[in-house]
């Protein structure tokens, strides 16, 4: 699954499930430019040493200014982007409704979907030019099977699920592609920090059909995958990544 001469942005890439991706893509045999609020050094380091260009912003993704400059910038040092990842997010604590205020509830929403709204947005002009762009949304397993004080998580998530099929439906004549991954907790080293307890693990993994964790690498296979010339018709749709705790849509 060859990617040279692609540039890539990706979103929450100084770390974990980002990062990963990053390498990835370098792997395949793309330039990245990760966007992030952290130094995305390590990040960066990694495309270098697949051989591939490497740039890190840092940005935040909830800025439509700080966005367009990132725009140029990638445009500039890399050229135009054909791929966007748009994996950014906040994994706030399981709370219940009646302790959701209104600042967590617009938190949730500006960095789980607005991010998404806004980054693409700025790389749309580039993501055109070459009429094979791709757009690879995060979405969450959460979206379908709502677990307990999730509301404001879940309904975010549900959110990339619209936004997806929206821009998949606008996109497709300019040959840009739209789709959204939805996997099930992903075991990586900064999970403890996310709030997900050992017992929603353990719950999570009893509904599974495939009961085995959902790791970086099984999602960098997907995401590498729609970013293809032989996915050009994979479009509008959200890909559940989940042991089979989704069936269907």
């Amino acid at each position: 699954m060859g990617l040279e001469g692609r540039i890539a942005v990706i979103t929450g890439a100084a770390r974990g499930i980002g990062r990963h991706i990053a390498e990835h893509l370098a792997r395949a045999g793309a330039d990245v430019a990760s966007i992030d609020l952290a130094p995305s050094d390590d990040t960066v380091a990694a495309v270098t040493a697949a051989g591939r260009r490497g740039v890190g912003i840092v940005a935040d993704v909830t800025s439509p200014e700080a966005l367009a400059a990132a725009a140029e910038r990638v445009r500039t040092e890399l050229g135009d982007a054909s791929i966007l990842v748009n994996n950014a997010g906040l994994h706030p604590r399981q709370t219940l409704i009646d302790d959701v205020d209104y600042e967590l509830w617009q938190r949730t929403m500006r960095v789980n979907i607005d991010s998404m709204f806004l980054v693409s947005k700025a790389f749309l002009p580039q993501l055109r030019s070459g009429g094979s762009g791709r757009i690879i949304n995060m979405s969450s397993s959460v979206a379908n099977v709502a677990p307990l004080g999730g509301v404001h998580y879940i309904t975010s998530k549900a959110a990339v699920v619209g936004l997806t099929r929206g821009l998949a439906r606008e996109l497709g004549p300019d040959g840009v592609t739209v789709n959204a991954i939805a996997p099930s907790i992903v075991q990586t080293p900064g999970l403890a920090g996310t709030g997900i307890s050992p017992e929603i693990v353990d719950a999570v993994l009893a509904q599974q059909i495939v009961q085995d964790f959902t790791t970086p690498d099984d999602l960098v296979g997907l995401v590498t995958y729609l970013c293809t010339h032989e996915a050009r018709l994979f479009t509008g749709q959200h890909f559940h990544l989940d042991g089979g705790i989704v069936l269907g849509d």
